[in-house]
């Protein structure tokens, strides 16, 4: 059984693998001032609520843009969980071709992203990634990770109108009654999720004249189905998709 760790700004995501199939799986807040000691009984407690023990575990692949994180969660997994994960980083084989300017600086997140959609889906394609920052990535269809476009995610956007208008409140994201809102909590509402829509439908436009108009749209994050109920021009909703990655990933590093 693999486990699959991605650690992401806003949320740390797990999931337990058998063969090609998600089992059990979690989201959780990401915390930065949690220590590798927490971190490490919290694993075995989902393993444990899982019904899972340490002998099923055979490996760990491991994706992280947090870098104070990283290093806590590896050693959390190396004393708790008896195994050396594999991080997606620089030199592991991921079976795709990344044209960046600067490999080094794409995300193991949206590395991972690629990998699974070319496996699953197949270029050329846009993923969207509703995370803490909202990205669009490109890939060809010969599975060249072009690059994208990246802009604050709509949690981020809805906790800035909190923290910087002094009569704007706090909200849940939330499908309005309509685009016109006759509140302010509406019309926040309306503008966050409809003005990211509208956004979406924008760059995925842009993107498809560049890719080619037979390109795939693939929606991953926490808010992925959240946006996807609005708009037409996304073709798959794959929550789990970086999780998915990190299978792909941790399997071609075990190929001799």
């Amino acid at each position: 059984m693999l486990l699959t760790i991605d650690i992401g700004n806003t949320n740390l995501t797990l999931g337990l693998y058998e063969g090609d199939q998600l089992g059990a799986h979690w989201r959780l807040a990401t915390d930065n001032n949690r220590m590798p000691d927490e971190y490490g009984l919290q694993l075995l407690g989902l393993l444990q609520n899982a019904g899972k023990t340490l002998k099923e575990i055979n490996g760990i692949s491991l994706a992280s843009v947090v870098p104070p994180l990283t290093g806590r969660v590896i050693q959390a997994c190396r004393e708790y969980l008896k195994q050396e994960p594999l991080v997606v980083d620089t030199g592991i084989k991921t079976g795709i071709k990344i044209r960046y300017e600067d490999p080094k600086a794409v995300g193991a997140d949206r590395v991972c992203d690629a990998v699974a959609v070319m496996k699953l889906y197949g270029g050329p394609a846009c993923v969207v990634d509703f995370g803490t920052a909202t990205t669009f990535n490109a890939i060809t269809k010969d599975g060249e990770y072009l690059g994208g476009a990246i802009t604050a995610g709509i949690n981020l956007a809805a906790e800035a109108l909190y923290t910087r208008a002094a009569k704007l409140p706090r909200i849940d994201l939330q499908v309005p009654p309509s685009v016109i809102g006759r509140n302010t909590v509406h019309a926040m509402q309306s503008g966050l999720l409809f003005g990211y829509v509208s956004m979406v439908e924008g760059m995925v436009a842009r993107f498809r004249s560049e890719l080619g108009s037979d390109m795939k749209v693939v929606a991953t994050g926490g808010l992925a189905e959240v946006v996807a109920k609005e708009t037409k021009v996304i073709d798959i909703i794959a929550p789990w998709l970086t999780l998915d990655g990190l299978r792909l990933i941790w399997e071609l590093n075990q190929q001799k």
